[in-house]
């Protein structure tokens, strides 16, 4: 085959891989919305009022049974067909086999620690090593090990990466929305739910741009006199022909008035009252006229945009106090374990809680309310009254989502009638992550691993563009980025890879096992790289960090 039909067979071989994607995203998206009974939002509710809130679907609203689940895409089941737990979080060479005996819930082995630390930023020669520790006690198993009997055997199988992501959003824009007027100091970081339209021509009357001298006609200029004209002040009586005033920037530009001569391109004859320009006048010059930057009823942000400090200094210019908005989604997080600690060193099998600290955070840096993460231990009770009760628009639980003795997410799920939508999804690390809807038009379930990266995983995968849709964000533009080193990836699913950007590539990171989160510490991405891996110079797909571009950071980022 020459290198032209290598080429050619490469293009082809990229189109239809991405045909497949868009195919299984939208399979999925039917999925969703046929387990929910909606139809896509086709935009936003006024505001009824000040205290206006989000209006949830009435108890009688149709949701299909778990019958109505479409079949898994194939890409899906073949991506399940070598058993979940047959490939450790996180991620094995090409030329790795297998591990199909692999025990569900053993400890995988993890490779023997360096001698010395490594530096962070270094190419991926092999796989980051398997980890179990308490905190992963849970994900030994996922729906794909339970028996048959298991109330939730109609979803069998991992939902592929990209397709997860699609029916994540599908199901946030799926969901109704009210809207509310929000003062403008109130607004920051909330979502537009009505566009932002120009009360006024901007400027709303012709201004100096420089401070110097208002002049009318050809010169040398007669120069008038008085204090001259300031911002907010000054006579609006006409410029005659041949006269110059004192003008500050910003203020209210006379009528007839040509040009306006910079104070420092510009000489007075104090004894004569003359003014004389330095350089050549040309009309208009320095002058901000009327409606420059807009004129009235002009859209100046559409739908759907973030606030952010810009947006408010441009509402404020146009006149406005206030802006309609959607509500920011509100979360519960609720944390899941006996062994975790609040507070001091690990010790006698417990463990630091990490889960709890970043969550928090990091869902206000995706523009969420969240409350106060509670820790529920491992009580099935517990649990499910938690869910019962809660009115948030999602719910977030960190670990309990295998088939584990004490892993209680699974059976409270049933017991409660929710509708899972996603049932583990072909990623690693973050396999056993879940997505539900529970019942009677209550709020949606994103089930996290306990593994931290493991449930970072998660996060990125099922809760941003959950929220994304609820909050009616527009959905992130994809980018890729070339990779300098080859990089390993699992022989069947997506894996994700904490990423640092340098120049005109990412560097993939060390430390990027499910248990660890030194890796993304230090990172300002994530690397998406199919099953298989990629050579070196491969482009691969990156998700930004919320936080990446900010600096300061500030908890409650809006970005």
């Amino acid at each position: 085959m020459t290198a032209h039909e290598r080429e050619a067979a490469s293009a082809d071989g990229g189109r239809s891989t991405e045909e497949e994607r868009a195919a299984e995203e939208e399979r999925a998206v039917d999925q969703a919305l046929a387990l929910v009974g909606h139809q896509p939002r086709a935009g936003h509710r006024p505001p009824e009022g000040p205290g206006a809130t989000r209006s949830k679907p009435p108890p009688s609203s149709p949701v299909s049974p778990p019958s109505a689940v479409s079949p898994p895409s194939p890409s899906s089941a073949a991506s399940a067909s070598a058993g979940p737990e047959s490939r450790p979080d996180s991620g094995l060479t090409p030329s790795s086999p297998a591990r199909s005996a692999q025990t569900p819930g053993a400890a995988m082995p993890s490779a023997p620690a360096p001698s010395s630390p490594a530096p962070v930023v270094s190419p991926l020669a092999a796989p980051a090593p398997a980890v179990d520790s308490a905190s992963s006690r849970s994900h030994g198993a996922s729906s794909a090990d339970r028996p048959a009997s298991s109330p939730h055997a109609h979803l069998t199988g991992s939902t592929a990466w990209h397709a997860a992501r699609a029916l994540a959003e599908s199901l946030g824009r799926a969901a109704p929305l009210a809207a509310h007027r929000l003062p403008l100091d109130r607004a920051l970081g909330h979502v537009l739910a009505e566009a932002v339209v120009a009360l006024t021509d901007l400027p709303s009357f012709d201004t100096s741009a420089m401070d110097g001298w208002a002049v009318a006609g050809p010169g040398p200029w007669t120069v008038k006199e008085g204090e001259g004209l300031l911002a907010g002040r000054g006579s609006t009586e006409p410029l005659p022909d041949g006269q110059a005033s004192r003008i500050a920037t910003g203020a209210r530009l006379p009528a007839d008035a040509t040009a306006v001569i910079r104070s420092e391109h510009a000489h007075c004859d104090e004894a004569k009252r003359l003014l004389y320009a330095g350089r050549e006048v040309v009309q208009g010059q320095d002058i901000r006229p009327r409606g420059q930057e807009c004129r009235s009823g002009d859209e100046l942000l559409p739908a759907g945009t973030v606030v952010t400090p810009p947006v408010l200094g441009l509402a404020a210019a146009a006149g406005y106090d206030a802006l309609v908005a959607v509500p920011r989604p509100r979360v519960d997080v609720f944390v899941l374990g006996d062994e975790l600690l609040t507070a001091g060193l690990p010790h006698d099998g417990l463990i630091r809680d990490a889960l709890g600290p970043m969550l928090a955070p990091w869902l206000r840096a995706l523009g969420a309310e969240v409350a106060e993460p509670r820790r529920l231990g491992d009580e099935a009770g517990a649990l499910r009254q938690a869910l019962v009760s809660s009115d948030a628009d999602l719910i977030l639980t960190t670990g309990g989502t295998a088939a584990g003795p004490v892993d209680h997410v699974h059976p409270v799920l049933a017991e409660i009638g929710a509708d899972l939508l996603v049932d583990g999804v072909a990623v690693r690390p973050g396999h056993p992550m879940l997505l539900a809807r529970l019942a009677e038009g209550g709020p949606c379930l994103v089930g996290l691993p306990g593994n931290p990266l493991a449930a970072v995983s998660g996060l990125l995968t099922l809760a941003e563009p959950l929220l994304r849709g609820i909050a009616g964000r527009p959905a992130q533009d994809r980018y890729r980025a070339p990779v300098p080193q080859e990089v390993h990836g699992h022989p069947h699913d997506t894996r994700l890879i904490p990423v640092v950007h340098r120049e005109d590539s990412v560097v993939p990171l060390h430390y990027n096992g499910p248990a660890m989160l030194r890796g993304i510490a230090a990172a300002d991405g994530l690397a998406v790289v199919p099953p298989g891996g990629v050579r070196s110079g491969t482009e691969v797909e990156i998700l930004d960090l919320p936080w990446a571009s900010a600096s300061p950071w500030t908890e409650g980022c809006f970005t």
